[in-house]
Order: structure tokens, then sequence, then C-alpha cells
């Protein structure tokens, strides 16, 4: 467990200081979480829904998807803007719903000042996250419930394709701190969508967003980011294995798909990154 990141944590049970007493982190009241042998801490309490952490495949299929470069462009601009935005403010990177920590990676290296603590609730990813980067801590946590993060401690908390809590990402960040969402757009993925019966991004997607933040947020900015990507069938099997898809089509059920269908020359990827500033 990188040390740097302690002073960003808290007990999610009663928000007391944490403490690394050797192969876990312990509050005063007694508190314990374990630290795995692969660098990251599991601070996940009680039990969670099932069909919510991505399992050791969906995790293999994303971190060789990411590895070929197809979302190298979106990873650059999360990025920059990331630097833009936070480069001046005291405090930790947040990601919530890390993965494998590929995006938060790319966020620290515009950001040398800063320490990244990666939430995800799959332990599979935060045994990959651990290794991302070298200012990485990473966490197994639910991003549903109260976040083992201190109040205002965020200088920024990035969101990219994952669940958030609006009243939880607004205790941690700092008042003068930024929130960054990144979302599909409805032409995310859409010469291949239908033809391999993929889940659809909904119209509204964007409005219900909005909602979700009104009265704690204030949207700062919003652009997007789009780009087609020629991936061969062993890549769009991964990009299908590690998505929602996945949770509703076994491998053989995808592979099925795809000898049956033939693939464009090229596939848009389409995104929505949405700057928040928190309201005080």
């Amino acid at each position: 467990m990188l040390a740097d990141v302690l002073r960003y944590l808290c007990c999610p049970l009663c928000e007391s200081e944490l403490a690394d007493v050797g192969g876990a982190l312990r509050c005063a009241v007694g508190h314990s979480y374990d630290i795995a042998r692969q660098g990251y801490v599991n601070m996940l309490c009680g039990a969670r829904a099932p069909g919510t952490a991505d399992t050791p495949e969906m995790v293999r299929a994303r971190a060789e998807f990411l590895a070929a470069g197809h979302y190298a462009p979106l990873a650059e601009r999360v990025a920059a803007t990331a630097r833009a935005a936070g480069s001046q403010v005291e405090g930790c990177v947040l990601d919530l719903g890390a993965g494998t920590g590929y995006h938060l990676a790319r966020v620290l290296g515009q950001l040398p000042r800063h320490v990244g603590v990666a939430l995800d609730i799959s332990k599979h990813a935060a045994r990959r996250a651990a290794r991302a980067h070298p200012r990485i801590g990473a966490v197994v946590a639910d991003t549903w419930r109260r976040l083992p993060v201190r109040a205002n401690s965020a200088a920024l908390a990035v969101n990219i394709f994952a669940p958030r809590r609006a009243a939880e990402i607004h205790r941690v960040l700092r008042p003068d701190g930024c929130l960054l969402v990144v979302t599909p757009s409805p032409r995310h993925l859409a010469e291949i969508v239908a033809p391999l019966g993929l889940l659809q991004v909904d119209e509204a997607k964007e409005r219900r967003m909005s909602d979700q933040f009104a009265g704690a947020f204030t949207l700062e900015a919003r652009q997007e980011c789009e780009y087609g990507f020629a991936p061969t069938p062993e890549d769009v099997r991964r990009l299908v294995g590690m998505g929602p898809s996945a949770w509703h089509s076994s491998a053989e059920e995808i592979r099925a798909r795809l000898e049956k269908t033939v693939l464009p020359p090229a596939v848009t990827a389409s995104f929505v990154l949405s700057l928040y500033r928190p309201r005080r």
C-alpha cells in the first residue's frame, strides 16, 4: 500500500484515521482492513450485489484491449483535461471505478505532484491498478456506499464508465476541486452494437446524469471525444468481454456472434467528458 496515499483514506465504518500496522490498515476503534500481497487494500464492507464486480476474465479482456491502444486518444484527452483543471489544487486524484488503473496512470503522468487513489469493487482490477503507476494506491471498495476517503481531501475525482454517488463525491472533494465524468455517447460502437447484440447507450443518459448532480455540482464544461479505430476480431471479443454486455452473454455466445459478423473497416469510439465543480 502506497504510504503517501494513507493520509487521504479513512475507515469506511467510523471515518477514523487509519494506520499501517504491517499487513493491514487499522483505525483507533479497531476496524482492520487487510493489505493483499499484490499491494491493494480491501476495504469492502458488507455484501455486494451480484454481478457488480468485474471477473478475472473481464479484467484480463480490459487490460488486453487497452494495451492495444484503441482508447489511447480518450486517455490523452482525460489526462489533458485533468491537468488543466486540477494541477494547481492540493489533494489526491480519486478514480471511482478505476478498473486496471489505465486512465489514472495517464492522469498522474500529467500531475507529477499528486498521488492517486484507485477505487474499484473488483479485487482482480485492484491487483492491476496497484501496479499501474508508482503513485497509485489501490483500494477495493463499493462506490455506491460510503467511500473510504477523508472529507475535503481530493483535488480531482475521475469517473469513467462507472457507478457514482453524487453526495459522496461532494463530501470527499475539496471546495476548489473538480469532478471529471466520462460516459459513452449513443454513437459509441454504433457499427457493432446491433450485429453483436450489445447493450445500447440510453439517449437520456446525459440528462439523467445532470439530474443526479443537480444541487451539489455545477457543470463547468462538456466536450466530446470521437474517433474511429480498426479492431481485429480478437479486439472486438475483448471489447465485448470487458463491458456490461459480458454479464448477459457467455464467451461462447460472443464468439458465435463474431463468427457470423463481418466487421466494418472502422468502428466509432464516442465519449462525452463532463467537468463539474462542487457547490458549497
